[in-house]
């Protein structure tokens, strides 16, 4: 009995010991080389990496062929066709927007701060980024986690009502913090962390969506149109973006951070890729000097006898044609190319506008066009068409344009072609045509003219909306020779919320996840 109570003593002894130095449980299984937590503003800059990345991720991909600014004549590495199938989403993001203001209230930062107002345009942003690619998302019970992992669909009226009540709140909550001088803002990559400038973009942003919802002018519970006036009668309220200087915008700056084209990928690329036809040719057909930036004069039409600066010595091609034949004619030199001085002989080209004041201006102009609100849309319409010229660098008077001298990126003939924005403006197709639907045909062809190599799919979704410009198509479009109006559904969705899902798909498109079929904003 002794000796079993010495045992007994010497177990609970050892284990008072064990108990007294070692860690809980909870804390035994965390990893310490995984933290935890992070500073908002690291959480912010993510953030923002992920709006470029979502809003096309630079110029000359997939999206900007879709918009028919360029052709892939080279199948290995992408065709011209419209055969989708389904599109990614974006709550990883928004889960780490959330993520960002929880951190900034850990911080101790106050409920209205910073990152919560701009966490509010995120939302926003990416919840819109998914509707007007799918039509109706999970939205008002999403990003709960564990708590609920099949969230219904909301539908996308729903979305678009709450998109605008996320701009309004974030333009207020923006106009509390810049009145008190409150900004704990830091890691923003594209305005500085400037909350004035922030204002402008969400106030801008928000007319890109109230545009977009066209259709559904009449809606009482969307309001566009009294929404729109409300922005253009209050500036002092609505501040928006004044000049290029206020772009939300990409800026790439080195070899380490290099534009989409560039002296590494000339070999890969350069020849390999065409100008389309629906945007070269509409440049040439209005005898638009950005010709002369962004693209080359086609080899075979020099050999003829044109001269480099003749307008008529740029063609693209259809994106339409059968990329055999198209092949076969960019390699006998009947078709442009890239202009390589702008796009290839260095690293950093021109910036990616995500959201710009050129956008802006014919947002503007088109609004008032449709009689939302009061105000001269010829004047935003040229402001509009000269902020584009000037972002090329694109002035009155002589201007100076390079052609490549030899087939490549190093040697380049120079030629100075004369600018006259009054002789340009007089041309019957661009002087604007007054408050009517041929204006408004020319304020869209000029919005087009103005997205080319920027702000994602919006050139898309703004012909998917207007029919302006007219697309081309053929065998090389594919899906039966049609523009698609969205995307599948991914297959998770299908998976994993698979009774919403088939809910939704029903509701909205008669059981069929159909890439041709109308969501509820094109009705």
């Amino acid at each position: 009995m002794k000796l079993h109570k010495h045992i007994l003593l010497s177990v609970l002894a050892l284990g008072l010991m064990l108990t007294s130095c070692e860690k809980p449980f909870d804390q035994l299984e965390q990893d310490p080389n995984r933290p935890t937590s992070a500073p908002a503003s690291l959480v912010f800059n993510g953030v923002l990496n992920d709006m470029y990345s979502i809003a096309g991720g630079g110029a000359w991909n997939d999206s900007q062929r879709y918009n028919q600014f360029y052709a892939s004549n080279y199948n290995y590495y992408a065709t011209n066709e419209y055969s989708w199938t389904s599109t990614g989403l974006y709550y990883t993001t928004l889960k780490n927007v959330v993520k960002m203001e929880q951190e900034a209230k850990k911080a101790g930062l106050p409920d209205v701060n910073a990152y919560s107002a701009l966490g509010k345009f995120f939302r926003a942003y990416f919840f819109e980024q998914m509707t007007k690619r799918l039509g109706d998302i999970p939205m008002t019970q999403a990003l709960q986690g564990l708590d609920n992992q099949t969230p219904k669909y909301d539908s996308q009226k729903d979305v678009y009502v709450q998109i605008l009540k996320w701009l309004d709140d974030a333009n207020s909550d923006l106009t509390s913090l810049i009145a008190k001088n409150d900004n704990n803002l830091s890691g923003d990559i594209y305005l500085n962390n400037s909350l004035a400038k922030w204002q402008k973009v969400v106030n801008s942003y928000k007319l890109r969506v109230l545009v977009s919802l066209s259709k559904k002018e009449s809606d009482t519970d969307l309001n566009v149109k009294a929404r729109f006036a409300d922005v253009v009668n209050n500036p002092t309220k609505y501040p928006l973006m004044a000049s290029m200087d206020d772009n939300l915008q990409y800026i790439y700056n080195n070899q380490y951070n290099k534009y989409n084209r560039n002296p590494d990928n000339f070999g890969q690329n350069a020849t390999r890729e065409n100008m389309a036809a629906t945007y070269l040719g509409t440049l040439t057909s209005l005898k638009d000097p950005r010709t002369f930036v962004v693209a080359e004069p086609a080899t075979a039409k020099i050999a003829a006898g044109l001269k480099p600066t003749d307008f008529a010595a740029f063609v693209g091609a259809s994106s339409g044609e059968d990329l055999a034949i198209m092949s076969s004619n960019a390699n006998q030199g009947l078709y442009s190319f890239q202009n390589r001085k702008h796009y290839y002989s260095t690293y950093t080209a021109e910036p990616y506008i995500l959201v710009g004041y050129p956008e802006l201006q014919f947002s503007l102009a088109e609004g008032i066009n449709r009689g939302w609100a009061a105000g001269n849309a010829e004047d935003y319409y040229k402001n509009g068409i000269l902020a584009s010229w000037g972002f090329y660098g694109l002035k009155d008077g002589a201007n100076t344009v390079y052609f490549s001298a030899d087939g490549g990126y190093k040697v380049f003939n120079t030629y100075t072609v004369s600018v006259s924005f009054a002789d340009y403006y007089a041309q019957s197709a661009v002087k604007y045509a007054g408050n009517s639907a041929d204006g408004l045909k020319q304020i869209l062809t000029q919005k087009y003219l103005a997205f080319a190599q920027q702000s994602g799919l919006e050139a898309f979704y703004n012909q998917r909306r207007t029919g302006v410009p007219t697309f081309l198509v053929g065998p090389g479009t594919g899906n039966s020779q049609r523009i698609p109006l969205r995307w599948q559904y991914p297959a998770t969705e299908r998976s994993y919320n698979a009774a919403n899902n088939t809910s939704a798909v029903q509701s909205q498109y008669g059981g069929n996840d159909d890439i041709n079929a109308a969501m509820w904003s094109l009705k």
